[in-house]
Parts: C-alpha cells; sequence; structure tokens
C-alpha cells in the first residue's frame, strides 16, 4: 500500500521575507483528508570552517525562536538562484570576516521535513584568509573560535544545540582528521 498523500488543495497563509507559511488539504492512502501546514524556505548553507591551527570558527548570536544565545557554525540563506557553493563562500565571508581556498560539500539534508521544505546543505572550508565581516543589518554576531578537541567534545556532550552545528561538525572531524588538521 502506497504511503504517499495526494494534496488537494493549497492555500497561502502567510508570506514574510524569508518564509511562506501554506495550508495543505491532503487525501491519505485509505481516502480520508488531512491538513498540513507547511512552511517553504528557500534552503540554506552552513560552513564548517577550520583554520590552519585547526581552530574551527563559530559564530555567536541570539535566536529569539531559541530564546537564548547559540553558538554556531556560519549559515545562511540561498538567495534565488544562488549556487549552495557560491552562497557557503559569500556567508562564511559575511560573517566571519574569512575567505576559504577550498570548500568542498559535506552533505545536504531535510531540517524539520514534518512541517517545513527547507535543506540546508553543508561545506567544509579550509584555506582561510582574514578579510572583512559584511553582517546583514539586523544581525548581530560575534565570532568564536574553538579547538575541534573542543567543539567535538561540546556537540558529543550536548553543550551545542543548534542540529546543524553538531551534525555538520561531526560528519566534518573524518576528512579534518584524514587531512591531518584535527
Amino acid at each position: 500500500m502506497s504511503q504517499d498523500e495526494i494534496v488537494t488543495g493549497s492555500e497561502s497563509i502567510y508570506q514574510g521575507r524569508v518564509v511562506r507559511l501554506r495550508l495543505d488539504t491532503v487525501r491519505l492512502p485509505d481516502g480520508r483528508e488531512a491538513k498540513r501546514e507547511i512552511v517553504e524556505h528557500p534552503g540554506a548553507v552552513c560552513i564548517v570552517a577550520v583554520d590552519a591551527e585547526g581552530q574551527v570558527l563559530l559564530v555567536r548570536q541570539f535566536r529569539l525562536a531559541a530564546g537564548k544565545v547559540l553558538l554556531e557554525v556560519p549559515a545562511g540563506t540561498l538567495e534565488a538562484g544562488e549556487e549552495t557553493a557560491a552562497c557557503a563562500a559569500r556567508e562564511l565571508e559575511e560573517e566571519t570576516g574569512y575567505r576559504a581556498a577550498h570548500i568542498e560539500p559535506l552533505f545536504s539534508m531535510l531540517l524539520a521535513p514534518g512541517y517545513s521544505t527547507e535543506r540546508i546543505h553543508a561545506f567544509l572550508a579550509t584555506g582561510l584568509t582574514r578579510t572583512q565581516t559584511h553582517f546583514d543589518e539586523d544581525e548581530s554576531v560575534e565570532l568564536e573560535t574553538l579547538s575541534l578537541a573542543e567543539a567535538e567534545r561540546r556537540a558529543l556532550a550536548g553543550e551545542l544545540d543548534d542540529a546543524k552545528t553538531v551534525s555538520s561538525l561531526l560528519v566534518a572531524l573524518p576528512r579534518l582528521r584524514a587531512a591531518g588538521l584535527a
């Protein structure tokens, strides 16, 4: 038996600067109808940026939805038509003031597929050169560095609350170890 749900109707509820909320009516496999609230998001990137000394660049910023300051890998939303690697390079420089000689993909994943279309593309950035930050008008971000060992310890101890940060760090570590950076 197929588990697919068939959309029989869709209504736009809200259109914001970054997200759109829609309410879909679906037919379930057994014929019943149900409602699904879907947050449409253009997608995002996150970057595990590691310098020559094995320090990972992180950003500290207040996140209203979480109600607190979080320590995260740099990240940002894709612009219309923007390639993911180009977005990663742009966001890295905007938020940290560093440019990377090498940016390689780590993975791509859905963040909350129960209600959101957002897909985040994780990258590893190395060969860093200092430039200048270019924060968005509504951003207040502080750069912080941690050794890869400390970042891993915090991720595994549950001291980092941000899912993209934990998952991208843990996926990047074997590559960094193989390259002699961790």
